[in-house]
């Protein structure tokens, strides 16, 4: 069995979890931009310096994948987990070229869901935040942890 997957069963309230560093470089934060976000701030380092953020920044969508990524990264739940809903989404610092973000996710509540008895549901906080420390971005949401662990199989995911 492969010991680097997470069940639901796994899981315990006020439990966390810290993720890798990501460093955001300028080039993702353009493509992504151009992609996604096309405002000057995102796209074009000369004219990001004369807007309010003071230079090239990564979208907050931008921010909102990175973060997905690392917590999934993280997490590693045995077949993924699906999100039910965000409840709170903030960006309350930039993310800039060269920054270093991580997350964190508190698992804050788990209940087993009513409809599927082998699911739960996870409602968690995911804070990221840059090398210096600043938070860039918070989210508070619910997702469903397709399956708990199988029965008789007690392997627990390496703290």
């Amino acid at each position: 069995m492969d010991t680097s997957t997470r069940y639901f069963d796994d899981l315990k309230q006020s439990e966390r979890f810290q993720s890798a560093t990501y460093i955001v470089s300028g080039a993702a934060i353009i493509e992504f931009a151009r992609r996604f976000d096309p405002q000057a701030f995102h796209l074009e380092p000369e004219r990001a310096e004369q807007t309010m953020l003071k230079g090239l920044t990564a979208s907050g969508w931008h921010t909102a994948a990175i973060t997905m990524r690392l917590f999934v990264e993280t997490l590693s739940f045995a077949e993924g987990a699906i999100g039910l809903g965000v409840d709170e989404l903030r960006w309350p610092n930039p993310v800039r070229p060269g920054d270093a973000v991580r997350v964190e996710t508190e698992i804050i509540d788990l209940r087993r869901s009513r409809s599927n008895p082998n699911c739960g549901i996870v409602r968690l906080r995911n804070v990221t935040t840059n090398q210096r420390g600043e938070i860039v971005q918070t989210m508070l949401a619910s997702v469903l942890v397709v399956r708990r662990r199988p029965f008789g199989i007690t392997t627990q995911h390496p703290r």
